[in-house]
């Protein structure tokens, strides 16, 4: 089968032809439509993780997709030959991954998809999704409260500012004016421009009370400590990236924290519930074939990617 992966870490990703994987106890074999592209696809290849990840080569890259189940292992109960499902197919330690024809997954690890979108819309969900509304969850985004997006029109930020609309906040997202109406359509309540000058003090010239919930996807420490100036005393503040510095936030009063995700399958369910509702817009940036995976993972290493790339392998 055609796949994209590295023969050790740090190498440069390349079109292979690999063995088709054989689905285990509790695993399901899925032929991919399609697979979406994180930044956390190129950190694994470049070996960021350390012992943390430990693989085995040669490493099949990519952690999100969407496809055809064509085979169950024994004590498989949750799907059968023909489901079309989405979710993660990362398992660096069975050097398995979403950029290949075909794949294997725990059958815990993914979902019924959505009904209302294609698969390539699929694929781009269960990452940024899960991401997404964990953030707006844990940071208790609820009705009357202000929230800062940073890096709002990225895959993540996209999402959390429609679900942090959905459940009554008022949202501000960072946008470039080419950007400000999509991200006013997906239910920001107000942009600014991060490249106009600091954003805290873009905020506070606007609300001098400050905000009262920060969820910033962006910044390193320097300027995630900078952004904090934005929250309210008792507000909350959370990286994605680990430049959260908890006794600098306790000193400041603020509550926060270094994200972590927790993907679960129940979780997949209802965004692809919110989905099939209209109540979740996925965007894909752009639909590039499988063998275009190297050159669209360089240009996310290069932080020029611009909207959700997603990889199309089957028709």
């Amino acid at each position: 089968m055609r796949a994209v992966a590295v023969s050790a870490f740090g190498e440069q990703p390349q079109l292979m032809d690999l063995p088709q994987p054989e689905p285990g106890p509790g695993e399901v074999l899925v032929r991919l439509a399609a697979a979406g592209l994180n930044p956390v696809d190129w950190k694994i290849a470049d070996g960021m993780f350390g012992d943390a990840k430990p693989a085995s080569f040669p490493l099949v890259l990519g952690t999100d997709g969407a496809g055809e189940v064509v085979g169950i292992g024994t004590g498989v109960r949750r799907f059968t030959v023909g489901d079309a499902v989405f979710g993660q197919f990362q398992r660096p330690e069975q050097g398995g991954g979403s950029y290949c024809e075909l794949a294997v997954a725990d059958e815990n690890s993914i979902a019924p998809a959505a009904r209302s979108v294609t698969y390539a819309t699929s694929a781009a969900l269960p990452t940024a999704g899960m991401t997404a509304y964990n953030l707006v969850e844990e940071t208790r985004v609820s009705e009357g409260l202000r929230v800062l997006i940073v890096g709002a029109t990225g895959g993540v930020g996209t999402l959390a500012t429609q679900l942090a609309h959905g459940r009554g906040a008022d949202v501000i997202a960072t946008a470039r004016p080419v950007n400000a109406d999509l991200m006013m359509t997906l239910g920001a309540t107000e942009t600014v421009d991060h490249t106009q000058g600091p954003v805290a003090d873009q905020v506070l010239a606007r609300h001098p009370e400050g905000v009262d919930v920060l969820l910033d996807l962006t910044s390193g420490p320097e300027e995630f400590d900078a952004m904090t100036r934005a929250v309210r005393d008792g507000g909350t503040a959370v990286s994605t990236i680990g430049s959260a510095d908890a006794d600098a936030l306790t000193e400041k009063n603020l509550r926060g924290f270094n994200f972590a995700n927790r993907p679960s399958p129940q979780l997949l369910e209802i965004l692809a519930g919110q989905v099939d509702a209209g109540r979740l817009t996925v965007l894909v940036g752009r639909e590039v074939p499988l063998e275009e995976a190297p050159d669209a993972l360089e240009l996310s290493r290069s932080g020029r990617a611009r909207g959700k790339t997603v990889l199309a392998i089957t028709g």
